[in-house]
């Protein structure tokens, strides 16, 4: 079982940047799908990026590509989502999110789908104001 704990929310301006990061209780860099998911007041949660196990391959949602960029160090057991550019419309809860599985299958290109992921965190929020 893997607990994960996030921190680095906050309030920024828009434009502004933050830095979110979540500390994986167990070795997951080799074998687990690691993602970030957001969900904002009266809406879905949603995913906003994976990368697959060993770190070879990134996913993102089309609101973000360009300006957040997900990564993981392995010495850390730590999985960060640089976020730059932020508008308000990505005020959120964040969470972290992990599921053992081969990187095929972290995110589905055909459906733009993340994967099902079994472990969360408890969120963090962020807040952008205009």
């Amino acid at each position: 079982q893997v607990q994960l704990v996030e921190s680095g929310g906050g309030s920024v301006q828009a434009g502004g940047s933050l830095r979110l990061s979540c500390a994986a209780s167990a070795y997951t860099y080799s074998s687990y799908c690691m993602g970030w998911f957001r969900q904002a007041p009266g809406k879905e949660r949603e995913g906003v990026a994976a990368i697959a196990p060993g770190g070879g391959s990134t996913y993102y949602a089309d609101s973000v590509k360009g300006r957040f960029t997900i990564s993981q160090d392995n010495a850390k057991n730590t999985l960060y989502l640089q976020m730059n550019s932020l508008k308000p419309e990505d005020t959120a809860m964040y969470y972290c999110a992990a599921d053992p599985r081969p990187a095929y299958d972290c995110y589905s290109g055909s459906s733009r789908r993340f994967a099902d992921f079994g472990y969360w965190g408890q969120g963090t929020q962020v807040t952008v104001s205009s």
